[in-house]
């Protein structure tokens, strides 16, 4: 393979390999090309003489974010998956997993031994959060710096190539978690080779990827390349793409419409379907609308308002941004309008949000959840709702998620009620380190978090190796509680595997109180949740299963307190 470097800002360009530098041909429009290299070489980038720095299209960097590249033969693994024929993101039981903390291992290669139990429970796509190489061993993967690479604490891109292969024979789909929004900051060396970044625009993160001044071009292609990689080399399914409303662009095109036109091209070419799910809090129809009308062209995006309509019902939480939601009303009007915020006022932003999703709009483009990395990840002692949610209430909300008329994402050990905290965990060399640590702190010093846990927070550290290991996941040591919710979710899905994707549309969600905390949600599938203290009743006898207690009575079914059935 011939090295090959974008760097416009550079007059001299040498690929350093084995510590030997080999000038570079310069060609057009920043380009430089050369030498030859080898799978398993390892090597950098001169620019103008000086320190040699990462390939920005780096395979791999098994010697850090900082240290030299290696060259990857993405054509090398003998794929066995010519049967796989491609799953769809929508409508796809979406199971989210963070690598680290997935398995004892912590690697791709040891989640595999998982993927049997994963698919037995009628899982269909499993999201990877982000793999791109990180600063450090452990961390979310949002601060990555290498987005053509793959971490190589978590075995590397070829451990990726296997894990995909081994998922695919397992009937499972790969969706990759991706951040094209912003890079680093530790180990972001792009800004030395050209203008991948502009301050005409901000994000959270500071200066915002160029997108549309000059040189916008190359950067652009930068970021299509990749997506186009993952699906053709890795033969990933979907692209979840994080916090798009960062990505600013005053171009004609936008960069989402451009990216989604490209995916279908490729998508045509290798007869399977290749999907872009989104993460905006835009609330926008747009995001989800072809790009031949005008739209961003996203095959779906995620949907916060189901989330924040179910967490503050169930929680009774009313915090932050969950200050509009939590009546049963607010989960009535999600269920039959995806967001809450259509157009109405939001009081945590303080100004109208969102615009109305059409009900010709399919429902399948909506990913909703109870839980996800970012909703546990960053409360303030990465608590999941099972810590204090009841078993019944658990089972309720599993049931709400995967019989909803949108498309049902768990995270990982939500289908039994996993206990364990998922903390916000990083490695950074210092000063970066306590920055962190000391930011971590702070940024929960308010918003009513003490209030909330009626005690004063111990924020765990994030630079703390314990607080890595905290997060791991136990789905073999379950209890009697853990092993009644599994079973539960065992029912659930096979409830919902008895209907066709087209049959969530066909009969509208709602949902009621027939008393205080006495849930019935109706559509495809109703759900009747007895989260009072109090017997209700339950009409009709086609009762499919039930967590916890139904009784017969003369008027259908009596729910016990904290119990659900389906019916």
């Amino acid at each position: 393979m011939i090295a090959r470097v974008w760097a416009p800002k550079a007059q001299t360009v040498a690929c350093v390999v084995g510590g030997v530098p080999h000038p570079m041909t310069a060609g057009e429009g920043g380009w430089f090309a050369g030498p030859e290299l080898s799978a398993g070489d390892d090597y950098a980038f001169s620019l103008d003489g000086n320190d040699p720095l990462p390939d920005p299209r780096s395979a791999w960097q098994p010697h850090g974010v900082h240290g030299p590249s290696r060259a990857f033969d993405a054509a090398a693994h003998d794929w066995s998956d010519g049967a796989w024929t491609g799953l769809d993101a929508r409508g796809a039981v979406t199971y989210e997993v963070h690598v680290g903390t997935f398995t004892p291992g912590g690697t791709l290669d040891s989640a595999i031994a998982a993927l049997p139990r994963l698919a037995e429970a009628g899982i269909q796509m499993i999201e990877l959060m982000p793999l791109s190489a990180f600063p450090g061993e452990r961390g979310w993967g949002y601060d990555g710096v290498a987005p053509f690479s793959v971490h190589d604490v978590y075995g590397g891109p070829a451990a990726l190539q296997r894990f995909v292969d081994a998922a695919h024979g397992h009937g499972l789909g790969v969706t990759l978690d991706i951040v094209y929004n912003h890079l680093g900051p530790d180990g972001n060396y792009l800004f030395q080779y050209g203008p991948y970044f502009t301050d005409k625009h901000e994000t959270p993160w500071g200066w915002a990827v160029n997108l549309d001044q000059e040189g916008s071009a190359e950067v652009r292609r930068y970021i299509v390349d990749n997506a186009l990689r993952w699906f053709a080399d890795f033969h990933i399914d979907a692209l979840r793409l994080d916090a798009v409303h960062a990505l600013q662009d005053d171009s004609p095109v936008h960069l989402l419409a451009e990216l989604s036109d490209a995916v279908a091209a490729l998508a045509d070419e290798q007869g399977r379907p290749l999907s872009l799910v989104a993460e905006s809090d835009l609330n926008d129809p747009a995001m989800v609308t072809p790009t031949a009308v005008g739209g961003l062209g996203m095959t779906a995006q995620w949907n916060d308002d189901f989330h924040h309509a179910l967490h503050a019902y169930l929680t009774g939480e009313r915090h932050g941004y969950y200050v509009d939601f939590g009546p049963v009303e607010v989960l009535d009007h999600v269920l039959r309008s995806v967001f809450f915020h259509d157009g109405t006022f939001s009081t945590f932003r303080g100004k109208t949000w969102g615009a109305p999703v059409a009900d010709a709009v399919d429902r399948l483009r909506f990913v909703v959840c109870a839980s996800n990395h970012d909703q546990v990840g960053n409360r303030a002692i990465g608590d999941r709702p099972s810590a204090t949610l009841s078993p019944g209430a658990q089972a309720a909300s599993l049931a709400l998620v995967l019989l909803s008329p949108f498309t049902p994402m768990l995270f990982m050990g939500e289908e039994y009620g996993e206990r364990a905290p998922f903390q916000f965990f990083t490695d950074h060399d210092e000063p970066l380190g306590t920055a962190v640590t000391e930011g971590r702190t702070a940024e929960f010093s308010e918003h009513g978090w003490a209030d909330l846990y009626g005690e004063e927070v111990q924020v765990p550290d994030p630079q703390d190796p314990q607080t890595f290991e905290n997060s791991r996941i136990h789905p073999d040591d379950l209890d009697d509680v853990q092993v009644a919710l599994r079973r539960w979710f065992g029912a659930v899905m096979a409830a919902r595997a008895d209907l066709t994707d087209e049959a969530w549309n066909a009969i509208p969600a709602t949902a009621a109180e027939i008393a205080p905390r006495q849930l019935m949600v109706s559509g495809p599938v109703a759900v009747y949740a007895n989260l009072s203290d109090a017997p209700m009743p339950v009409p009709g006898s086609a009762v499919r299963a039930v967590f916890g207690r139904i009784d017969a009575s003369e008027y259908g079914h009596v729910l016990a307190p904290g119990s659900v059935a389906i019916a």
